[in-house]
């Protein structure tokens, strides 16, 4: 429990300060979207937290919102800007989400928050990811990031949450830097963003 609220303590510090710091950047950032984009600057999406709770996930926006002629949105590929893929390249889109640790939706370290129509495609081992909350970062996305199949990135997820620990959390946002240098595992092969998860037996 102890390692728990300091867990939370750091969260709450490192996002905190992250807020402060950083705010010249979220300006910044926020006028080149609502340039490149327009408005709304943020992405704002329902994802799925601890223990399988809902919340609302704050990203900046990378895609526009064009839609097809039968009116469904085109493919991803086709919606990211130039723009759009250096915000996901650098994971600058991922700013917003330090607002979401500091209320306490999210962990600067965790799995990372999925879409709620995942949860009854989850195998019972794989819903195991929700045990811990969400993260900004991960071990998944240390270790491949969107280039892993879906049935890895869980593996993953789900060995974080049986050998998690303050340490761990520390190796991973120090692996963090250099992914993010290199820009190791942006895009799944073949696509623009990570595919839709639609069970493991559809996976890879």
């Amino acid at each position: 429990m102890a390692s728990r609220a300091l867990k939370r303590m750091l969260d709450i510090l490192v996002s905190l300060v992250g807020i402060v710091v950083l705010s010249p950047v979220f300006v910044v950032i926020g006028l080149l979207v609502a340039l490149d984009l327009g408005r709304p600057v943020l992405f704002v999406q329902e994802r799925i937290g601890l223990h399988g709770k809902p919340f609302v996930l704050y990203k900046y926006r990378t895609m526009r919102n064009a839609m097809s002629r039968s009116g469904e949105l085109m493919p991803d590929a086709q919606r990211l800007t130039k723009f759009g893929r250096i915000l996901r390249s650098t994971s600058l889109d991922e700013l917003p989400e330090l607002l979401n640790v500091l209320v306490g939706q999210m962990s600067l370290v965790g799995p990372r928050p999925l879409l709620p129509e995942y949860l009854d495609r989850y195998t019972p081992e794989q819903a195991r990811r929700h045990e811990v909350k969400p993260g900004i970062t991960g071990w998944a996305q240390v270790n491949g990031r969107n280039a892993l199949t879906w049935e890895e990135r869980f593996k993953l997820d789900v060995w974080y949450a049986d050998n998690w620990s303050i340490l761990l959390d520390v190796k991973i946002l120090f692996m963090t830097i250099t992914t993010v240098i290199r820009r190791d595992g942006i895009s799944s092969e073949g696509h623009a963003t990570m595919p839709e998860f639609r069970g493991s037996a559809h996976d890879g």
